[in-house]
């Protein structure tokens, strides 16, 4: 036992304890991507175990008396989502393909009305083709932008790669987290004293409850967003603006990127109408995700998940400067657990 009548055991004793917290905090240094894929399961597995326990609750089946097992349960949300996922897979790229063929159709005429604004402001002396523009790059530069092409290509491809084996390894391992939930839960609680276990588990479910909360306020802005993304590009006569606002709607559940890049397809349509309309979209899109970022994530996220905005705008800002849009997208559901948290451990000290 370490007491303090002996100085020397005490030293050697907190530099055991120093050594150790900086080995364990190198190896989840290098391990850090894999813990945030096993910390991203577990927030999907917390958020839909309250609708895996509504499934499994049922009291009756269609070909028996017997309850839905878990599995079963999981399933069903798996099964649900991958629908939602595949119609809205079928509703996009069709008109997308179609709207990226005609924009190719009409990249000659758009390339010379732009050198008509060009030559309109004096910045080009006479008028090119698109043959003539590509042969006038220098045979250094073809040779270099051919080079960082393939680098590009290769890049983007084992990006895509990386990301679809985190995405099935997600899949995966929050399936199995929602099946062992329950016992892995009974085993956390256990290590509390058997006074303290009821707080534990209600603070669990509380947990639960605000990761749920969150999922559902991320699909509230999702469809705010692509509400008023349909609106506005109609007004402003975008065609397909259907299918530009359901791209938004989805680019939403990712921060910070996301609504960037579903404002690229909306520019490229504004575009193909003419360079002012796409201005517009351009200037709509800013205006839009400035009132999304200040005006309709915190208040939602207030209202669904009980953070404070200052407190949402805060985890925004910090777990996007530590993680980029990974941090992003965890900050909310991170602060909601925190919050719960310490809110629980105050609850104890009170007497």
């Amino acid at each position: 036992m370490i007491t303090t009548d002996n100085p020397r055991q005490l030293i050697i004793w907190t530099i055991a304890m120093a050594a150790l917290a900086v080995a364990l905090v190198s190896v989840m240094f290098i391990a850090r991507d894999a813990l945030i894929l096993i910390y991203i399961s577990m927030l999907i597995a917390i958020g839909f175990s309250p609708v895996v326990r509504a499934i499994e609750h049922q009291q009756r089946i269609p070909i028996g008396t017997k309850r839905l097992p878990r599995w079963f349960a999981i399933l069903v949300v798996y099964l649900a989502i991958v629908g939602v996922l595949v119609s809205i897979a079928v509703l996009i790229i069709p008109p997308l393909v179609d709207q990226a063929e005609e924009l190719w159709r009409q990249l000659p005429s758009q390339f010379n009305r732009a050198q008509t604004y060009l030559l309109k402001w004096g910045l080009i002396a006479r008028r090119v083709t698109l043959e003539e523009a590509v042969q006038s790059v220098p045979a250094g530069q073809s040779r270099a932008a051919a080079t960082s092409a393939v680098g590009t290509v290769a890049t983007a491809i084992g990006t895509v790669a990386k990301f679809v084996f985190a995405f099935i390894t997600i899949v995966i391992l929050a399936f199995y987290l929602l099946i062992e939930g329950p016992t892995l839960f009974a085993g956390f609680a256990r290590l509390f004293p058997h006074s303290r276990r009821a707080d534990v588990t209600h603070a669990g479910y509380e947990i639960s409850s605000k990761v749920s909360a969150w999922m559902i306020g991320q699909l509230i802005l999702a469809g705010a967003i692509g509400a008023s993304s349909a609106i506005g590009l109609y007004l402003l006569g975008v065609p397909y603006f259907y299918v530009l606002a359901l791209v938004s709607a989805v680019g939403e559940l990712i921060p910070v990127v996301g609504p960037i890049l579903s404002a690229i397809p909306a520019a490229a349509a504004a575009l193909a109408v003419s360079p002012r309309t796409a201005l517009w979209v351009l200037i709509f899109f800013f205006v839009q995700q400035q009132a999304e970022n200040h005006l309709l994530v915190p208040k939602i996220m207030q209202r669904q998940v009980g953070v404070s905005p200052v407190i949402v705008i805060s985890a925004l800002l910090i777990g996007g400067s530590l993680l980029g849009v990974v941090g992003a997208v965890l900050a909310i559901p991170t602060a909601a657990i925190l919050q719960v948290v310490f809110q629980a451990a105050l609850n104890e000290r009170e007497p």
